[in-house]
């Protein structure tokens, strides 16, 4: 251990700085999987706002990069350890406060996505966003990538719930921003500013969430096709009509993979499966589930069901969030999470199939339809430099073709290290000198996340 590790150690409670190489090994990479993964000179277990001052006080003053880490579930590398750094977990800040009146949630970054649903329930309170690894993945890590998930398309993403933050920036200072009001435009937005930052700006060490009253009993439908096109001209066709609770879908192979897991029943002959639900209070649902049963029928669907049992209806969005785990029985993966304009999303299936076909590679699509955000997921064995190399070129092709169509690189994975390079290319060159001029005003000597975003 060197003397300036040494300042670390004593700077923080007993045991809070990790040096085992088995346990270091254990945090330096996240579900990306980025082979390029650096050796880090230790693993900080933060138990405080304090603890993350500490160390970025002692990074500053040295210049050693700090990685700031969740749950390890980002799918973009935005969590890879860099060589000679220090990965600053935030794990064990998981405190979570509900005031009902102010109908708030406060919660520490460690807090799962999870334990904040279950503790606003508690008060008959609701937080809606619920990315599909919501059993896993912390608050701090969903507002890092402003993530979104199912119910994404009617109720926003989690931007739309964050009230304030306590940010920590990269000399230490601690700087408390918004707070438990609706509305409040004192100021210039910087609560905003640092969600979606991926821990290049600051590192989060407190959230405060507005919560909804407890959500309505759900209706779903199922409409299953025999062409992933004609699915997703259903799709922008509900969309023009109707505001769904959820809308998502699955391509076949995502289909029968899921099958393999959860056997479910589903029709295995299927190109893509749409799930649809509404929460609309009384009758409302009923027509609302009807039209959407409508415009699958209207663009070929080949069996349209509709149930309005929330158990049943609840274990098909089961059966969608399971198709990563599913997805990586087949092999290993390469995850990809653009999306378009609604309109141009029959555009990008058809485009996915083709790079598919030709690059001679299984890829399997599952999507936020109703949001036109989508996750093309390349299926190859990365122990084949050949079928490496064309996962890299099939991944490269699914990006420019969502910048082509007016889409986005990430709809809510966040950029990490896997997509900085299309980074320019959607943004446009003054909008990145723009973000580059953030960046450097808040982390001038560049040690919060280096590598990842910009």
């Amino acid at each position: 251990m060197t003397t300036d590790l040494r300042e670390l150690v004593d700077a923080l409670p007993a045991g809070a700085v990790l040096t085992d190489p088995d346990v270091i090994e254990r945090y330096r990479q996240d579900w990306a999987r980025d082979p390029e993964a650096g050796n880090p000179l230790a693993v900080i277990r933060a138990g405080s706002t304090g603890d993350v001052q500490a160390v970025l006080r002692f990074a500053s003053a040295h210049s050693v990069p700090v990685v700031p880490r969740g749950a390890g579930s980002s799918l973009s590398g935005g969590s890879t350890a860099v060589q000679g750094g220090l990965v600053l977990s935030l794990e064990r800040m998981r405190d979570v406060t509900i005031d009902k009146d102010m109908r708030v949630a406060v919660a520490q970054p460690g807090a799962l996505n999870a334990e904040v649903k279950q503790a606003a329930a508690l008060h008959g309170l609701w937080y809606p966003p619920d990315p599909s690894s919501f059993e896993m993945c912390t608050i701090g890590g969903n507002v890092a990538t402003n993530a979104g998930g199912l119910c994404c398309v009617k109720y926003g993403v989690t931007t739309d719930y964050v009230l304030g933050l306590n940010v920590v920036l990269a000399d230490g200072t601690s700087v408390r921003l918004g707070g438990p009001r609706i509305k409040d435009v004192a100021g210039l937005s910087l609560t905003k500013l640092f969600v979606g930052s991926e821990g290049t700006l600051g590192v989060i060490t407190e959230v405060t969430l507005r919560l909804l009253p407890a959500q309505a009993p759900v209706s779903t439908m199922v409409g299953m096709f025999d062409s992933a096109e004609r699915a997703a001209d259903a799709v922008v066709s509900i969309m023009a009509k109707v505001r769904p609770a959820a809308l998502e879908l699955m391509d076949g192979v995502s289909i029968n993979a899921v099958e393999d897991l959860v056997s479910m029943g589903l029709d295995r002959s299927a190109d893509a499966l749409l799930l649809a639900r509404s929460d609309a209070p009384g009758s409302a649902a009923a027509l609302e589930i009807e039209a959407m049963s409508a415009a699958c029928r209207q663009h070929g669907a080949s069996e349209v069901f509709t149930t309005a049992d929330p158990d049943e209806g609840e274990a098909f969005a089961a059966a969608r969030r399971a198709t990563f785990p599913a997805l990586e029985k087949l092999g290993d993966l390469l995850l990809e999470d653009v999306g378009v304009p609604i309109p141009r999303l029959p555009a990008l299936m058809a485009g996915v199939e083709k790079i598919a076909a030709a690059r001679e590679l299984t890829i399997a699509l599952v999507a936020h339809a109703g949001d036109g955000n989508t996750h093309p997921a390349i299926v190859f064995d990365q122990r084949s430099t050949e079928q490496s190399a064309r996962a890299r070129l099939a991944f490269d092709d699914i990006m420019n073709l969502a910048i082509e169509l007016g889409g986005t690189i990430t709809g809510e994975h966040g950029v990490g290290r896997l997509k900085k390079a299309w980074l320019p290319a959607q943004l446009g060159p003054e909008a990145f000198a723009l973000n580059k001029l953030i960046k450097n005003a808040l982390d001038p000597a560049g040690i919060l996340n280096p590598g990842a975003v910009l």
